[in-house]
């Protein structure tokens, strides 16, 4: 564009560091220059149109317009110390699990760069003005990060960037339904992010009907991904495991898993069902007994940990909002 080279550096620490939330913001650029990046580029591209915050104020999700009129969703949680952003990689999702509302939307198309880093950037510029800011990003909206390899990657190292954003890479978790090519790319990448993967079930028959990736990429072949993973990087692995009431949260169901994940190197996330997940699926009648009952939860969690298997039961966040993945866009979707 025939401008200074420094100009590009104050354009980055504008937008990354200093949240300008548009171009004509950057005042310390002249005024032609910022006429000229308006015309050649998007910024803002995605434009909030809806937006629930829960009954307690700690969980806020915000349902975007994206340039095209495709529409995402992004969640802010609220903990104590923590300001966590959970970002959506793709519009919809090709994986198909039946409890899941996304899924049940079908694919559309990946993110770019841009509009996945974007997500962070508008809670961050929410944040500012109470002194706040985000401390953890977990890629755990709409989509399969893996599938958008190249674009989510990007989206990292935007945020990582010790010049901009400089979010560390440890506060940086991205999640899988077990993309088995992608979990070994990303055992090779420098940045030390964690890695969350979606379990669900403990045998194939069961994980195949829950996370339909099952029948390409098995439980054999995700655990193998995930113990070179643990070798390569010598991090630790988490699981995800959604407890659904009579289905996959039977006693002999969590000692499969112990042993599935017997000497590794990782994490259990319990995960009682959304309450508002069947309303959104397709599929509903097959999930109708909902979460499992907090007896049944303690049950399973007391044997994983009988075995030695370090396990959490993570706190339900946003359920009178619909905060679960996906939810917010299936309405908007219905009622257009």
């Amino acid at each position: 564009m025939g401008a200074p080279s420094y100009r590009v550096g104050q354009v980055w620490e504008g937008i990354y560091r200093s949240l300008a939330p548009d171009i004509a913001s950057l005042t310390n650029l002249p005024r032609d220059l910022r006429a000229e990046l308006s015309n050649r580029f998007v910024f803002p591209g995605l434009q909030a149109i809806g937006q629930t915050v829960s009954g307690r104020g700690d969980t806020q999700k915000v349902l975007f317009r994206l340039p095209d009129g495709e529409t995402i969703e992004s969640v802010l949680m609220r903990y104590q110390r923590r300001r966590t952003v959970c970002i959506s990689s793709q519009v919809g999702c090709a994986i198909g699990c039946p409890f899941c509302a996304t899924g049940q939307s079908g694919f559309r198309r990946d993110l770019s760069a841009g509009e996945i880093v974007e997500q962070a950037l508008f809670f961050a510029r929410s944040l500012s003005p109470r002194g706040e800011r985000v401390t953890h990003i977990v890629l755990m909206g709409m989509g399969e990060p893996l599938l958008n390899y190249d674009n989510v990657w990007q989206a990292i190292e935007t945020w990582h960037d010790e010049t901009g954003f400089a979010l560390g890479a440890r506060r940086i978790t991205l999640s899988t339904a077990g993309v088995v090519p992608g979990i070994d790319r990303l055992s090779q990448e420098r940045l030390p992010i964690g890695l969350s993967v979606s379990l669900h079930a403990a045998d194939d028959a069961l994980r195949d009907e829950l996370v339909p990736l099952n029948r390409r990429y098995p439980l054999r072949q995700v655990l193998a991904a995930c113990r070179r993973y643990v070798e390569r990087t010598s991090r630790r692995v988490t699981f995800e495991y959604a407890l659904i009431d009579g289905l996959n949260d039977a006693v002999e169901q969590a000692q499969s898993l112990a042993r599935l994940l017997s000497g590794l190197l990782c994490h259990v996330n319990l995960i009682p069902l959304n309450p508002g997940a069947a309303e959104c699926s397709r599929t509903a009648a097959s999930y109708a007994r909902s979460r499992s009952p907090r007896e049944q939860v303690e049950r399973f969690r007391g044997v994983l940990e009988s075995w030695g298997i370090p396990v959490t039961v993570r706190l339900g966040r946003g359920a009178d909002i619909q905060a679960g993945c996906g939810q917010l866009r299936s309405r908007q979707l219905s009622i257009n």
